[in-house]
């Protein structure tokens, strides 16, 4: 073979081997990365309100399912976590499976008998997202939360590790009053994260302190408790719309001051000073 020949072939073969290199790289793609996603991210998408629908996805593109602990779990569900997605994230297959619907507006029920309505004005359909609302106008209003700073104010205890605060505690809300006013007759409207109940919701009366608000409640589930940590208690009945909507019609004679509702899951630290929650709270005006 003479030199040029040689020359020739060698040029050849340089070219054809990137050639075969790519193709094998096609047939045999490297992996892509996972994204990160951890038991504390689950917690903060469903505690600011995301979707079952946005969270599962989220937990599809990690792309592996989570190994739980007995201490996780109840850290999810400490948080507001639904069962749908703790099971998803146990076995993502269970999103194909069984994917989630969306929750259809219900039109309103006709009113109770002996409760007071605005003449005129025409009930409107039930909210569908997580959150307090008021009736204002014929028309839903949201109530935004607000911060809650927390301190202990007798008893305090913890759950194992997961560090769910249990016992009497002071709640204290940054300004004299709530930015949602509120007049006569008050109908709320509350849409539930999806594994709580009606019942886990507290309704609180807000003391003046100083240019703030604070209150004192029981946390956790702890009865028996002395402090007065029930006296800022409100007593109310819910009445199940359908699904996670539930209607609340407080009296008249409620009185005029600050109010709030206090989700479940408020308090998740044992360290109460430096702990923060929400609640839906409201002024209720003359």
């Amino acid at each position: 073979m003479s030199r040029k020949s040689q020359v020739v072939l060698f040029s050849i073969l340089t070219l054809l081997v990137p050639l075969e290199m790519r193709a094998q790289a096609a047939k045999h793609p490297q992996p892509a990365a996972r994204a990160s996603l951890t038991v504390e991210d689950v917690v903060k998408m469903a505690q600011a309100g995301l979707s079952d629908e946005i969270i599962i996805q989220k937990i599809k593109s990690r792309n592996e399912p989570f190994d739980l602990s007995t201490d996780q779990l109840l850290q999810l569900k400490a948080g507001n976590v639904s069962n749908q997605v703790i099971e998803v994230m146990m076995d993502p297959s269970k999103a194909e499976s069984a994917p989630a619907t969306a929750l259809a507006p219900i039109p309103a029920p006709p009113p109770p008998a002996d409760a007071p309505v605005a003449a005129g004005v025409a009930d409107s359909e039930w909210p569908t997202e997580i959150g307090v609302y008021y009736k204002k106008q014929g028309k839903w209003s949201e109530i935004l939360p607000e911060i809650v700073n927390w301190k202990s104010g007798g008893v305090v205890k913890s759950i194992a590790s997961v560090g769910i605060v249990k016992g009497d505690m002071n709640g204290h809300l940054v300004g004299p009053h709530s930015r949602s006013e509120a007049v006569t007759p008050l109908e709320f409207a509350i849409v539930m994260p999806e594994g709580t109940a009606i019942t886990e919701y507290q309704l609180l009366r807000l003391r003046a302190h100083g240019g703030d608000r604070e209150f004192r409640t029981v946390t956790g589930g702890v009865m028996h408790v002395q402090s007065g940590a029930t006296r800022d208690a409100v007593q109310f009945e819910g009445k199940r719309i359908s699904g996670r909507v539930y209607s609340v019609v407080l009296p008249l004679d409620i009185g005029t001051g600050e109010y709030g509702f206090l989700p479940p899951g408020a308090v998740a630290s044992t360290n109460a000073a430096g702990s923060a929650g929400k609640m839906y709270s409201f002024h209720v005006m003359e």
